[in-house]
This record gives structure tokens, C-alpha cells and sequence, in this order.
């Protein structure tokens, strides 16, 4: 029976194995992520932080209980990159703290990466679930990011903090409620050491009622449905997804596959590139990622820890192999992953410092991509934008003295996807580890002393293809008053956005700045412009570019991302970034010609490009009058022909 596909078993010996029949199976697993969808609902509407309310960064998961081995059975539709971090998360707090140790009315605390994953500003709550404040059943989780958590810089955004002393305070796992009641030497230290309190504690106590709110549902079904049935389907949840995965790598025919990426450099100084390298063998319904090979730790905080890597592989997977399968922590039952201790994917304490995580874990994603884009043929997947980018700034109010901060809102944070055998790539989203929401540019100028004076796609940076990359993303922002900036752009040596299946790749992009003396909006009373010539009086601050127009070259100078750790800059001063372009997907010349023709309508592509990249020729305005464009045919299939 252990052969047998679950499908295949008969009613009885269903029943026998998961303690329910089919139906209630299927409900019950739904009410699971039901839960946590509401969960994140109340959070999302409850939180006053900016990067709860506006940019989504939290999830929310259910554990099954000690005697299971925590089985992670359903996940929120929230931040990916937490959602296979957290079975370890909890599993290991929970240990850690003594299960003997637990009983109703608790909450733990854990923010350590090496611990829980990710950063130290994500702190995972863990509620255990008592039944009838008995006999624990369970665990309800939410991972949120906390606005700040102490350390050198404020919110604690930067890749240049160089050891774990420097990057905020650490939380093992401990109480943070008993009883249903602050414990008061958790909070006290939390609060002795971080900014912002007054966005803290009600963020922290929007938590609490949540994690509530979860453990009465949770209740709600053991009463609904039985213990058996709640325990039988945690089971069940998990077979369903682990089989799901097994099935989608079993299509891939046996073999060694092997790709890497890049990260540009780290905060020391760009003397030395960071490689990520993987080597995955397929055989039958297993995989094996060996990252053997990879690059020493970073000197600064640009590492990823042990779980990070295993989310950017699982994530990688899923949606390759299994991608409409809910996840579990079961999905990554057919992989094993070998991590080299002390690489950038897997760093130590204390040198190894974790912060800009996504930033190693995002090029692990696409290095599994790359490596089988070969032997998937029509169902490769292109490559994304790859860095968020992230720009945070803080200041004072000159009118109250009271300090702001900004959280990955004003630099190039959302960008493309690349393209796949279903159509063109997404040019606005945040990249393959993330699902955020776009904070809205009204919230974004209430709250800070900011103008976001442009975003919009940039014209031919999308990679060409039978289905288009999507585009770059142009972002301007004038800083109103005296500001301290931290810019943090680490792909842009090499295309992220990589073509697939004969599509070429995305271009790359960068990041600029114009003091008010080169270019004065206000003054000028006119948004900085796109022409190549305004690119000269600026000062560069990440990508490859020409060292004298500095506009965006592949065979340029490359302008290293930290060479100034803080920007400090004066009122009217304007940030610009481009993010990379997605990769595209299937032979530009097959691409229809009247796709082309709206695209270059929408200005995803220009004329020239058109001609160049699609081998078609539009004539007519796209700016002027571009309803009335038209593609000459004969001219194109002439171009078609010669290609």
C-alpha cells in the first residue's frame, strides 16, 4: 500500500491511514489555509508599521504537534520567504524553550537566523494550541517583520554591518507572553533596544490578537470534526504535497544538471565576486542540490542562512515541478540539499552576518532555474530582476524633531518576471521569493518627505522573445529635506533576467543620484528627464556603465554599490533606479507581429527594437498617434527572412 499513489487508495484504506474520508479530508486541509488567510487578514487591516500594512512582510502557518514532528500543513499567501523557513522555525524555538515548559496562555518569541531563518528584524510568535487547555495539539505561527530591532543602523537595512554585534539585538527562543499577559522581561528588552516602540507595540499586539484568533479556529475544528480526523488531515495535507512534488520531478529524465550566479560584491569593498553554484541530480522522483563550490561567506551582511537556502531551493522546485499544489513542509521531502558550512548560503556566527539575505537566495533560485532550462525545454522558466534593490532613508521632521525611516519603498523594490511558454513575464511585481503588495505612492508621500516623481517601464529592456520578458522598471524620488540614505543594488555585473527556450535576456540596470546643483526639480519645475544626456551630471551609484555617459553598457565600468555606506544628502536631491529586465522566452522571430506592434503602442518596445530584436517593421508615432500604427508585412517577413 505504501506504493500506491494516494488517489489509488481504496475508501477503507483511506480512512485507515488519515482517520476520515475523502471529502472531509479536503475540507478540513482547506479550513487550514483558511485559517491562516484570516490570520493575515486581521493583521494586514490591524498593523500600523509600514512594512506590515503597506508591504505585506508577515506570514502566517499552522504546526502540527510535537508527537507529528511539527508538520508545517498549511501556509498564508504571503511572503515566500518565510514559508519554509518556518518549520524549522518553530520546531526549533519550541525545542529549545522545552515542550515541558508550555502551557496555555503562551507565546514565544525567536528572531535568530541561525534559529529560524532570514533576518533578525523577522520575529516568529509562536502560540501553542491546548485542546481545552489540555492536551496540546498544535501551533499557530505568524512570522512578521519588526520595523526596527536595534543594531548600528536604523530599521537595519544595509549590506555593509561586517558581524552579528552590529546587526540588532538577538531574541533565542523565550517567552513573550504567559497567561495571556506581556512577559514583562522580554518586552522590557525589546524596548530597551529598538527605535519606533511607539509602531512596535501595537504591530506586536495586533500579533497577539491574531495568533488568538487562529488558536479559536483551530479549536473550532478539533470540535467541529474530531481529534482523529484534525491529526489524520495535518497527515494527509502533507502526503498530498509531498507526493505532488515526487511526481513533477519524476518528468525530468534522470541526469546531472549544473549552472551558477552571481552576486556582484559585498560591503567590504568589490574585490571579490561571490559565485553560487549548484549541481542538481535527478534520479527517478528524487533530487539532490549540492551547492559544493559555492563562495566563502561575505564579509558584511549580504549571507544567507542554512534555511534561506532551502527556501530558495523549494520555491525554485515548486514552481518548476509543482506549482499549483498548496505548500507544506512535506514538498521538500524528495529533495536533499547539501550546504557547505561557512558559504555565502549557509554563513556562521559571527563574521557570517545575515541580513540582506534575499540577496543570496534570489541568485540560488535563479542558478536552479538556469541549471535546468536546458532539459525543460518549453517549460523553463526566465530568469527575474533578481536584486530588490531596496533603498531605505531616514531622517528628522525639521518642524518636530521627530525621526522617520522609510522600509524598501523608493528604490527599485518591484520589477519583472521573466517569460514562460504561457505568455509574456509580469513588468511590475516584487521577484520570485517575495509576493508583497506595492506600497501606494500616496501613502508613500504622507508618511516621509518624498516625492515619487516617476515609475514606469523602460522601453526594449524587457529580453526578446516569442513571449516577452517584462520590462524594467524606472523609479525617480525627491528628498525633500536633509536625509541619510542606504542603497543596496548587487546585481547588475551580469543579466538576472536570462532567456530560456531561444529568448534573449533582459538588459540591466543601475542606480543614480543628482544633487540639487546638477539638476533642481523644484528650480526647474520639470521631473528629471530620459534622455542619455541627463545621465552625465550624475553620480553614479550602482551598475555597469559607461564611465562617460554613464548610461547602462554590459561592456562598461562597473560602479560598486558601497563605495559610499551612507548617502547624505541635501533637500531636492533626486534617486533614480532601473531594475534588471525579465528574461524572454522562445525565438523573437516567431513572436506575432501584431503583439509587437501593440507593444511598441505601450512602449514596452521601440520602433528601432522592433525592427532589431522581432525582425518587424512598424511605422507610423507611437507617441503622437499610437492608434494608428501599422506593420509593414513585407518589410517584415524581409527582415524575417535575413535574420
Amino acid at each position: 500500500m505504501a506504493d500506491k499513489l494516494i488517489k489509488e487508495l481504496s475508501d477503507q484504506e483511506f480512512m485507515e491511514r488519515y482517520g476520515c474520508d475523502r471529502f472531509t479530508a479536503t475540507v478540513v486541509s482547506n479550513r487550514y489555509r483558511y485559517i491562516v488567510q484570516h490570520m493575515c487578514g486581521g493583521l494586514l487591516n490591524t498593523a500600523f508599521s509600514i512594512i506590515l500594512r503597506d508591504w505585506y512582510d508577515f506570514a502566517a502557518t499552522i504546526s502540527g504537534p510535537p508527537k507529528l514532528d511539527y508538520p508545517m500543513t498549511a501556509v498564508s499567501n504571503s511572503l515566500v520567504l518565510f514559508l519554509f523557513t518556518m518549520p524549522e522555525a518553530v520546531r526549533n524555538t519550541v525545542e529549545e524553550y522545552g515542550v515541558e515548559n508550555l502551557r496555555p496562555g503562551d507565546v514565544l518569541i525567536c528572531n535568530d537566523p541561525y534559529r529560524t531563518g532570514t533576518h533578525v528584524n523577522d520575529c516568529c510568535f509562536i502560540r501553542p494550541v491546548f485542546h481545552h487547555g489540555k492536551t496540546l495539539v498544535g501551533f499557530v505561527n505568524i512570522q512578521a517583520h519588526m520595523l526596527d530591532m536595534g543594531g548600528t543602523v536604523p530599521a537595519g537595512f544595509s549590506g555593509t554591518k561586517k558581524h552579528i554585534y552590529e546587526n540588532g539585538l538577538v531574541l533565542g527562543g523565550q517567552l513573550f507572553y504567559r497567561d495571556d499577559k506581556p512577559y514583562k522581561p522580554t518586552w522590557k528588552l525589546i524596548f530597551d533596544n529598538t527605535r519606533w516602540g511607539e509602531l512596535l507595540i501595537p504591530d506586536m499586539k495586533a500579533i497577539y490578537q491574531n495568533l488568538i484568533l487562529g488558536e479559536k479556529m483551530v479549536e473550532e475544528t478539533i470540535d467541529r470534526y474530531g481529534m482523529e480526523t484534525y491529526l489524520g488531515v495535518m497527515r494527509y495535507s502533507c502526503d498530498v504535497s509531498a507526493e505532488s512534488m515526487r511526481r513533477g520531478i519524476a518528468n525530468v529524465p534522470d541526469g546531472v544538471y549544473e549552472a551558477e550566479e552571481l552576486v556582484d560584491c559585498d560591503g567590504v569593498d568589490d574585490t571579490e565576486e561571490y559565485r553560487i553554484k549548484v549541481r542538481i541530480t535527478i534520479k527517478g522522483d528524487q533530487a539532490e542540490v549540492d551547492l559544493s563550490g559555492t563562495s566563502r561567506q561575505a564579509r558584511t551582511s549580504i549571507n544567507a542562512g542554512w534555511l534561506d537556502a532551502k527556501t530558495a531551493i523549494g520555491t525554485a522546485f515548486k514552481f518548476l515541478f509543482d506549482p499549483k499544489m498548496p505548500i507544506t513542509s512535506a514538498a521538500l521531502r524528495p529533495i536533499d540539499i547539501v550546504l557547505p558550512a561557512g558559504s555565502i548560503v549557509n554563513a556562521l556566527p559571527p563574521e557570517g552576518v545575515i541580513f540582506l539575505y534575499w540577496e543570496t537566495t534570489m541568485p540560488l533560485l535563479l542558478a536552479v532555474w538556469r541549471a535546468l532550462k536546458n532539459v525543460l525545454g518549453e517549460n523553463a522558466v526566465a530568469g527575474d530582476f533578481c536584486s530588490l534593490n531596496i533603498h531605505n532613508a531616514n531622517g528628522v521632521w525639521p518642524d518636530t524633531g521627530i525621526p522617520w525611516v522609510t522600509m524598501a519603498q523608493c528604490g527599485g523594490e518591484h520589477g519583472p518576471w521573466g517569460a514562460t511558454k504561457v505568455g509574456d513575464g509580469d513588468s511590475y511585481t516584487v521577484f520570485s521569493l517575495a509576493n508583497n503588495l506595492d506600497p501606494a505612492t500616496e501613502a508613500i508621500e504622507s508618511d516621509f518627505p518624498v516625492v515619487v516623481t516617476r515609475k514606469e517601464y523602460v522601453v526594449d529592456s524587457g529580453g526578446a522573445g516569442k513571449n516577452r520578458g517584462g520590462a524594467g522598471v524606472l523609479k525617480d524620488t525627491l528628498w525633500m529635506h536633509n536625509t541619510e540614505h542606504y542603497s543596496m543594488p548587487l546585481h547588475f555585473k551580469i543579466p538576472s533576467g536570462f532567456g530560456v527556450f531561444g529568448g534573449n535576456d533582459g538588459k540591466t540596470g543601475g542606480c543614480w543620484v543628482w544633487g540639487p546643483e546638477a539638476f533642481d526639480l523644484v528650480k526647474e519645475k520639470r521631473v528629471l528627464g530620459l534622455e542619455a544626456k541627463v545621465y552625465g551630471s550624475s553620480v553614479p551609484v550602482a551598475g555597469m556603465l559607461d564611465p562617460v555617459t554613464k548610461m547602462p553598457d554590459r561592456e562598461g565600468k562597473y560602479f560598486y554599490s558601497f563605495r559610499v555606506p551612507v548617502w547624505q544628502t541635501k533637500p531636492h536631491t533626486i534617486f533614480r533606479y532601473i531594475t534588471n529586465g525579465g528574461g524572454g522566452w522562445g525565438d523573437p522571430m516567431t513572436r506575432d507581429p501584431e503583439k509587437v506592434k501593440k507593444d511598441v503602442r505601450d512602449e514596452y518596445v521601440s520602433i528601432e527594437g522592433a525592427r532589431r530584436d522581432y525582425g518587424v517593421a512598424i511605422k507610423g508615432d507611437p507617441y503622437n498617434d499610437p492608434e494608428n500604427l501599422v506593420v509593414d508585412m513585407q518589410e517584415t517577413e524581409k527582415l524575417r527572412r535575413n535574420a
